[in-house]
């Protein structure tokens, strides 16, 4: 019974193990891309926030539908204008907007004059060219690629109910999953501290058994059978009655 429990302790402790491993590896890559993330929007407020090179958009449109939806989150590389090629589609600072808008449309032709180039671009979807060319320095990066539909999950994540879930959510189930792995630690090594004293308590009392049982074996026979040492004493009264039998005689 004490091995069966302790066999299901084991494979508990096993499931908790992995289910741990499985969180931390999901939750705390999200954790630590939403706080860099938002970290960099307070403290760049002008800027795309970027990590490591790579900046996520949201696209709200269908200008490049089919190959951007509206919906989808979009992985941005942040690279040098002279590495931008006809046919890329580049995310840049919208020249028509107030400056923080992005647009992410294909380069249709390259311009340089006086050594600063600058893009045509056009959506996939729209009939005509924008109307403005994109100076180098509006540029964010170079599309690399898209997950559908991820925007609105993006969009969710920045507000007061996404940062709870994405990011309060996340951290609260690693705290309480280190609680238990750690009770659940304590309560297996005192469970074995319990089954080793009671496996040194049942060798001692072993030990004390065959230590009594050994006495009994090597004990003395007249201490053992009060018979014999009666039926001893009457046959040694009997021998001197006839002696003095035969004295008289």
């Amino acid at each position: 019974m004490a091995q069966k429990k302790e066999e299901i302790s084991s494979v508990r402790h096993k499931v908790l193990t992995i289910i741990g491993a499985i969180l931390c590896v999901i939750l705390i890559p999200i954790l630590v891309i939403n706080v860099t993330l938002i970290i960099k929007s307070y403290t760049n407020k002008d800027e795309v926030p970027k990590l490591g090179g790579f900046c996520p958009l949201i696209v709200l449109t269908e200008s490049m539908d089919p190959v951007i939806k509206s919906g989808d989150l979009i992985i941005v590389k942040q690279i040098d204008g002279k590495d931008v090629s006809v046919g890329d589609i580049i995310a840049f600072y919208d020249p028509d907007g107030n400056g923080k808008s992005i647009l992410t449309h294909r380069v249709t032709s390259i311009e340089e004059n006086n050594g600063i180039l600058s893009f045509r671009t056009k959506g996939d979807a729209n009939n005509t060219e924008d109307k403005k060319s994109v100076p180098e320095d509006k540029l964010v990066g170079r599309y690399k690629k898209r997950i559908p539909k991820a925007g609105h999950a993006a969009m969710f994540m920045q507000t007061t109910a996404g940062l709870v879930i994405c990011v309060l959510l996340p951290l609260l189930m690693l705290i309480g999953y280190d609680v238990i792995r750690r009770r659940s630690y304590d309560k297996q090594n005192q469970q074995d501290t319990v089954a080793l004293l009671a496996e040194l308590e049942a060798l001692k009392a072993e030990k004390k058994e065959k230590e009594i049982s050994s006495q009994e074996d090597t004990a003395p026979a007249g201490e053992n059978d009060p018979g014999t040492a009666a039926d001893t004493t009457t046959t040694e009264t009997d021998t001197q009655s006839r002696n003095k039998d035969e004295d008289k005689e």
